[in-house]
């Protein structure tokens, strides 16, 4: 359990892929888990220039990727690794409108603490939890992203709802799916989702 803290903590340095795989294997990781524990001893040993490359990788997209988007007929959103919307197409600004009203635009911030997405979520515990844990594989991703630590910080402050999923120390990587939402405009819609 020690060495294991110590991995999720960052201070995984020197651990070969054999261990990581033999760990994963005792552990019974999931393929979404397996990957997190390897990008936490990707993350513990790559360079500081990696990092700076990837903390600012994703804060907007191009104009071709923003006509690919317009050019969907399905609500479709680009967010990044701390859940700042960063590009919409119209039917992802009208699904998401209330999400929109913020100056800027996040998924976590939005399903934790404006009180509207207790009406807007459906399943708001599972939501809730998933946003965690999508945020925990974030953050294994690349540990010093300083945006991804200060949401989290941010969430844990100020939401016990945050603070309990946290707590559970789940990872998901989110693929597909279906949501439920209670849109104020047009009632209960059910949705298939592709990230």
């Amino acid at each position: 359990v020690g060495y294991y803290t110590r991995l999720e903590r960052g201070h995984i340095g020197g651990a070969s892929e054999s261990v990581l795989s033999s760990i994963a294997r005792v552990l019974q990781l999931n393929d979404v888990e397996r990957q997190y524990l390897f990008d936490l001893a990707r993350a513990a040993t790559s360079s500081s220039h990696e990092r700076f490359q990837k903390k600012h990788a994703s804060t907007r997209v191009n104009s071709s990727t923003q006509r690919v988007l317009d050019s969907m007929s399905i609500p479709a959103v680009i967010w990044n690794a701390q859940q700042d919307v960063i590009a919409a197409n119209v039917m992802g600004r009208a699904l998401y409108r209330q999400q929109f009203e913020a100056e800027h635009p996040n998924f976590s911030r939005f399903i934790f603490l404006d009180p509207r997405a207790e009406d807007y979520y459906v399943e708001l515990p599972l939501i809730r939890r998933y946003n965690a844990a999508m945020l925990r594989r974030e953050a294994g991703r690349d540990p010093l992203n300083e945006e991804v630590t200060a949401l989290i910080g941010e969430l844990s402050t100020l939401s016990p709802e945050f603070r309990q999923a946290w707590a559970e120390r789940d990872v998901h990587e989110h693929k597909c799916g279906t949501k439920i939402y209670n849109h104020p405009d047009v009632g209960v819609v059910e949705l298939e989702y592709n990230v």
